[in-house]
């Protein structure tokens, strides 16, 4: 293949890849395993709570998951994004020692129901900066919206703390393409302060099938949490991924 045709090829790429080749939309399905490496929790933050291992009741996984993107282009460099990206495991286990959550002591040795929730939803922009026969880069940012909520149930007694706000996160996209078919793929958005922080990056084998699909496979792990006046809560969680892309 000539050089020439490589280029139209790979420009062909590049808007399949951002929603653009027949249309201004893109739908990526992403769906696999995940496994939690990390769930750490006291509420409240202080004497009246007791930190504790939330993967002690609810198992580290593997549970299958199912995030849903949809992208906009405006133009050749400018994209709108929304994101729903839904969280849940749950499990039964034992306390080593009694402990007191969200109002309710817990006692050793009898079975505690737990679930564990984290959906987001997520707006974003992203501003493709360069872009070439090889590489696209794009940066921007994005408003996750959580809807979290730990519940642990004994023998009739319940408690739960539910949390329903808005972070701003910072979003860099770089791919590589290697050849008119495959490419490589990281993306990551997260910010962080004193009181907490978000980083959800994955990295992804990207394989073209036609002009309107493509296919990936890779990791993702989301890594974060709170440490305020109220609640403890750091959760560390890992992705085996495969997606589908459907610009349209």
């Amino acid at each position: 293949m000539t050089r020439p045709s490589v280029r139209a090829y790979v420009a062909a790429m590049l808007m399949v890849s951002s929603g653009a080749a027949t249309g201004d939309w893109t739908l990526d399905i992403e769906t696999g395993a995940l496994w939690l490496s990390r769930n750490d929790v006291q509420i409240p933050n202080n004497s009246q709570g007791d930190r504790f291992d939330l993967l002690d009741l609810t198992g580290k996984g593997p549970d299958p998951y199912l995030r849903l993107k949809l992208e906009r282009d405006w133009g050749e460099r400018h994209t709108v994004t929304g994101l729903y990206a839904p969280v849940r495991t749950s499990g039964t286990g034992t306390f080593d020692t009694d402990v007191n959550f969200a109002g309710e002591t817990f006692v050793a040795g009898a079975p505690v129901r737990a679930s564990y929730q984290f959906n987001t939803y997520r707006i974003g922009y992203r501003y493709t900066w360069r872009e070439t026969d090889r590489w696209r880069l794009r940066i921007g940012g994005s408003l996750l919206i959580r809807n979290a909520n730990i519940r642990l149930q004994q023998d009739g007694r319940t408690a739960e703390d539910p949390d329903l706000g808005v972070v701003p996160l910072l979003a860099f996209e770089a791919t590589r393409f290697w050849t008119p078919r495959w490419s490589t793929e990281l993306d990551v958005e997260g910010l962080g302060a004193p009181e907490g922080r978000a980083i959800d990056a994955s990295l992804s084998l990207n394989y073209l099938l036609n002009e309107d699909l493509s296919l990936r496979a890779g990791y993702r792990t989301l890594e974060g949490g709170a440490d305020n006046g109220s609640v403890y809560t750091f959760a560390w969680l890992h992705y085996g991924l495969i997606g589908v892309r459907y610009g349209f």
